[in-house]
């Protein structure tokens, strides 16, 4: 067993990728920062590695010479919620769209830096760490948000769409939310086309939240894809 990361409760990581200089490189810079690391060259070795091996999270190419990385995402929210990072060489958003509606946690664009991809897996890593129950208070720049209690320091107020809406993206800070999760969980699946609503009520939430609404720091796009909170 290797010595713990320095960083959070995530010490072991499986990466999944067919091309070997890559799965090289990511050993050796995830075992220099003491990360504990298994390597899959594709995804039938990567649900049997899983299973066997419990990792703390998953690094995942998305194009795999046996089966495509949005099926072995299906595999593993099966049995395990693990944070699941995913990689993609595919032009477009379609196929990332895909990976983060069957479960994945955030996604890292080839070619990528080392630095970035840790910095993700430092982020979800936070997320994912288990918090103290009943928390409900989140920070919007200067504004303290009560979920619980459905209140915001500056006397602001919010319709139940616009409190249902932000509250997904309070409660995954740093992760982004596709469109069609959004749309599902506030409308219902009969409004999976409509991103005109999500356009029109983020465009709301920022008037009413954001210091500068044209200029977000908080509340942010992801064209094609979906929105994300930063704190």
């Amino acid at each position: 067993m290797g010595e713990p990361s320095p960083r959070g409760t995530t010490s072991r990581i499986l990466v999944v990728d067919d091309e070997p200089q890559i799965l090289r490189a990511l050993r050796i810079n995830l075992a220099a920062r003491r990360y504990e690391v298994e390597v899959a060259p594709d995804g039938s070795a990567a649900l049997r590695l899983a299973a066997e091996w419990h990792p703390d999270l998953v690094v995942l190419d998305l194009g795999l010479p046996d089966m495509d990385g949005v099926d072995v995402i299906h595999g593993l929210r099966g049995w395990t919620s693990v944070p699941i990072i995913v990689l993609s060489g595919r032009p477009g958003s379609s196929d990332k769209v895909d990976a983060l509606d069957a479960g994945a946690d955030d996604y890292v664009t080839k070619p990528f830096g080392v630095d970035e991809l840790l910095a993700r897996i430092r982020a979800v890593t936070r997320r994912t760490e288990p918090k103290e129950t009943g928390e409900s208070k989140v920070l919007l720049g200067d504004l303290e948000i009560d979920l619980a209690n459905k209140t915001i320091s500056s006397g602001v107020r919010l319709t139940p769409t616009e409190w249902h809406l932000l509250e997904i993206l309070l409660r995954n800070p740093g992760k982004l939310i596709s469109q069609r999760h959004l749309l599902t969980q506030v409308w219902g699946p009969a409004y999976l086309k409509e991103t005109n609503y999500l356009r029109q009520y983020m465009a709301q939430l920022r008037r009413k939240l954001e210091p500068n609404p044209g200029r977000p720091e908080h509340l942010l796009t992801e064209p094609g894809m979906g929105y994300r909170f930063q704190p």
